[in-house]
């Protein structure tokens, strides 16, 4: 399989964001995780003992500043997904879904970064990084309910001449997210453009390494384009 790609829409200049793309191939599939495993609870264990002080004020400040554009403000039920994270973490709910989505959060968790993941059979390996226009949206949960994407950071997929949105910072589309079928996912990690990039490039390694050791993926990469 050809490894997944990401491509920046010009509108975004000058850039805020720097995203890394992160896929995993091969797996033996994603039944729901039943409990947490050991490098995840290691990691909440230091949340919890560190509480909110653990996501430095300056990064929270610098991923908001990434996402505030237009009309799009980064607050209540629009924050990044990493905040959530976080605060699921200290209030001990933080979420159990399956391997590669409790990958991506751990990771999103102890970096501070929003991340999105895709079963990549769905959304393809063509990407785009763009912001949202006006009047689209997506559904986001069994539910239905549905987030607006104007100005928001969105990845899109390519649907013949068009790109669709199928995540974002703060929620991902429904009709790409991972299943118990999936074999193959790719990832996104949102991170500011004045970050150094060799945190980004940790977050992206690590991501990866947990794709592989935790999901037992056969194939595994990075990238930050």
């Amino acid at each position: 399989m050809k490894e997944p790609s990401l491509v920046y829409d010009p509108g975004l200049e000058p850039r805020t964001v720097r995203a890394a793309v992160i896929w995993g191939l091969g797996l033996p599939g994603c039944p729901e995780t039943a409990s947490a495993p050991a490098c995840l609870s290691a990691l909440l264990e230091r949340v919890r003992g560190a509480g909110k002080g653990f996501l430095r004020p300056e990064r929270r400040a610098a991923v908001r500043n990434m996402l505030r554009f237009g009309a799009y403000k980064p607050s209540g039920r629009g924050k990044p997904s990493s905040e959530y994270l976080l605060a699921s973490a200290l209030e001990g709910n933080f979420p159990l879904v399956n391997g590669p989505v409790d990958a991506n959060n751990a990771v999103s968790l102890e970096w501070g970064y929003p991340a999105s993941i895709f079963d990549l059979d769905l959304c393809g390996t063509r990407l785009m990084l763009r912001r949202g226009m006006a009047g689209e949206n997506y559904i986001f949960n069994p539910s239905g309910q549905v987030i607006d994407l104007q100005d928001l950071l969105c990845v899109c997929r390519a649907e013949e001449t068009a790109w669709l949105p199928c995540g974002n910072p703060v929620k991902d589309a429904l009709a790409t997210k991972t299943r118990a079928s999936t074999r193959d996912v790719v990832a996104v990690i949102y991170a500011p453009a004045s970050e150094c990039e060799a945190e980004i490039e940790a977050a992206a390694r690590r991501f990866a390494e947990l794709l592989s050791t935790e999901c037992t993926a056969a194939q595994t990469g990075w990238t930050i384009p």
